[in-house]
């Protein structure tokens, strides 16, 4: 527990009580032993606060008489971390979100980033968020954040990347995903019949309608958007074995890449990795961003795609090196 989580927990017990606390019972509240106890108590009363002992009965007691309370918000090292994202998430919104939606919550996380123990102000100049790649929240971020808490269908125009059409949808939202500082609508499409990932950045005149959403439960949304590798849902359909070698393996194995990941050190040093993916898209690019520091075991069709990638780059590498030196071998003739 975080040391002003303790404090708070202490001076609200102390207060509760109309008679001293017995030192054994503060430990047992705290979950402490005597000497963490005692130097909680000490480290209290030298930040100030009145906390008084009594010898008849034994114990100790706030002393009301005197002003004093403790800061009210204080953070452990994660909420912190939460609060700073929250604050840089908000701090690049569109401009129209942020003027209509979004304008009251920054105003209160700004009020806190003020507060005397986080610095007045100084933290959110000292930490950099950075994103890489990010595509922003889109055009329509207000009305499929209101159909979601409205619980309401959802009707747009959806422009799709990989067969670069456009077609129509009516969705029964589920739940928003800020996934590599990209934003995603896990909904139940009513046209294709079946749980969907949408992106935002991809979705048009986007319209709120009267019909009640279908609701879809926690543990079927679990068991088709999380169980298989990144943002492609669905049954896995292999676990994929990469092998890092020793040197890249000194960051690999601290990577979370999927929750029910298996990882070991293999004895010459590499790290192998098993991951469950239902497609292979994301997958092949994370794999083809180490290079030579990561080799496909298995499956033989994972590994083959792989392969057949690394040929293709290989080849028009050597095409331009070709080209490269007919080049310069016009130019020594001439």
């Amino acid at each position: 527990m975080d040391k002003i989580q303790r404090w708070h927990q202490l001076l609200q017990l102390l207060k509760a009580r109309r008679y001293p606390v017995a030192r054994t019972v503060i430990e047992d509240a705290l979950e402490v032993s005597t000497a963490t106890a005692k130097r909680i108590i000490r480290d209290m009363r030298n930040y100030g606060v009145p906390i008084k002992t009594s010898r008849d009965p034994h114990g100790y007691y706030y002393d009301h008489s005197v002003a004093f309370e403790l800061p009210g918000v204080w953070f452990t090292p994660g909420e912190l971390t939460a609060l700073i994202t929250a604050h840089e998430l908000l701090a690049s919104a569109e401009p129209s979100l942020l003027t209509n939606s979004l304008a009251p919550l920054k105003a209160k996380l700004d009020k806190l980033l003020t507060m005397e123990h986080l610095g007045r102000g100084e933290l959110p100049k000292r930490v950099r968020i950075i994103r890489l790649a990010g595509r922003g929240p889109g055009l329509c971020f207000a009305e499929i954040a209101q159909a979601l808490v409205e619980r309401k269908q959802l009707q747009f125009d959806y422009h799709g990347r990989s067969k670069n059409d456009v077609s129509a949808r009516q969705v029964s939202p589920q739940r928003l995903i800020h996934y590599r500082d990209n934003w995603y609508l896990d909904a139940w499409c009513h046209h294709g019949k079946g749980l969907r990932s949408f992106a935002l950045d991809r979705v048009r005149n986007a319209r709120v309608t009267a019909k009640a959403a279908k609701e879809i439960a926690d543990a079927k949304l679990h068991e088709h958007f999380a169980t298989s590798y990144g943002i492609f849902a669905g049954s896995p359909i292999g676990t994929a074995r990469l092998v890092f070698s020793a040197h890249r393996a000194q960051w690999v194995a601290d990577e979370l890449w999927h929750p029910k990941q298996v990882g070991a050190y293999l004895a010459d040093g590499r790290y192998q990795l098993d991951i469950a993916y239902s497609d292979t898209r994301e997958l092949v690019m994370d794999i083809l961003k180490h290079g030579p520091d990561v080799e496909v075991v298995s499956p033989a069709a994972l590994r083959e795609e792989v392969r057949t990638k690394l040929a293709v780059a290989l080849e028009q590498y050597a095409h331009a090196h070709r080209a490269s030196s007919t080049l310069a071998q016009a130019r020594a003739v001439d």
